[in-house]
């Protein structure tokens, strides 16, 4: 992504971890991230109870930006989005 190209609302992919437990959920959804190209957009589904919980403050705690939590009915959608690298970073 150019640094002029504003940041997409879109997710750039999409990931259901209904069902997985704590902390694979945490795990599987930082792996993708890291896939992923800086700047882009990921939305995961979790389950309620501890994943809804513990997911979202371990990414934050990571470095990564949490856009929207939405909670759909017996499950939750959060956007998660890769951070942008800064001039001088790797």
């Amino acid at each position: 992504m150019s640094p002029s190209q504003p940041l997409s609302p879109t997710p750039d992919a999409q990931l259901d971890l209904r069902g997985t437990p704590c902390p694979i959920n945490f795990v599987r959804t930082k792996l993708k991230l890291d896939q992923m190209p800086p700047g882009a957009l990921l939305e995961v589904w979790l389950d309620p109870g501890e994943p809804i919980e513990q997911v979202p403050d371990s990414l934050m705690m990571e470095g990564y930006g949490i856009e929207q939590i939405e909670d759909r009915s017996g499950f939750f959608a959060i956007k998660i989005r890769r951070p942008v690298l800064q001039p001088g970073e790797s």
